[in-house]
């Protein structure tokens, strides 16, 4: 289930009310999208989770709630609650949920020259 909608400006909105996790699925919902990135939060069920792939931009993936298990380039790391993940430009990774799990992706795009 994807959710779209730009956040409206100058609200305070509760991340948590903003997405939910769907059982058996993930959700998603971009808060914020510019021609320099992008900032999409996701709810994914336990066991859920994105298969290998790569992207031409570096992100940032912040674990709001529960444990994702990420890979990145074969290396394995655990982000729980609170915690912060770089994923390179153009190296492959996954996530899978661990637990019921949000995060937000920040995706940083490089300027055209």
């Amino acid at each position: 289930m994807t959710t779209t909608g730009i956040i409206p400006a100058a609200k305070a909105l509760p991340l948590a009310d903003l997405i939910t996790p769907v059982e058996g699925g993930i959700g998603s919902r971009v808060l914020a999208k510019t021609g320099g990135g992008s900032i999409t939060l996701f709810a994914f069920a336990r066991g859920e989770g994105l298969s290998e792939h790569t992207s031409p931009f570096e992100a940032l993936a912040l674990v709001l709630e529960g444990t994702i298990a990420i890979t990145i380039g074969g290396q394995a790391v655990s982000a729980g609650a609170g915690s912060i993940v770089r994923l390179p430009a153009t190296v492959p990774h996954a996530l899978d949920a661990s637990t019921a799990a949000r995060m937000l992706l920040v995706m940083l795009r490089e300027p055209k020259p």
